[in-house]
């Protein structure tokens, strides 16, 4: 189970691809892919570029109408599939990364 504490950085045998506001995600390793809708592709941009899930989850907080819980369960429930399937991993939130392209 995923922390708000905790960040997330896309492994290097991730690609994304961008499609008119969606995102489509590959896992090299096994070659299967999953489709963001537009609400997702900005929480994969938000986590992927943060110090950590809860800072992600204010500025997600500001841009989207939504209950605050509902948002942040929405928002734990994605990481935790996309770390499921690969396409997510936790780092301790001291950690440098570079950014997912």
């Amino acid at each position: 189970m995923l922390a708000l504490s905790d960040r997330v950085i896309a492994p290097a045998h991730v690609l994304i691809r961008h499609l008119d506001g969606e995102s489509v995600l590959l896992n090299l390793e096994t070659e299967k892919y999953f489709g963001l809708d537009a609400t997702g592709t900005r929480m994969w941009e938000l986590v992927t570029t943060s110090s950590n899930i809860q800072s992600a989850y204010a500025v997600l907080s500001v841009e989207f109408d939504a209950d605050p819980t509902l948002l942040r369960n929405n928002l734990v429930e994605l990481l935790n599939q996309l770390v499921d399937h690969g396409l997510l991993q936790v780092v301790p939130s001291d950690v440098e990364s570079v950014p997912a392209i």
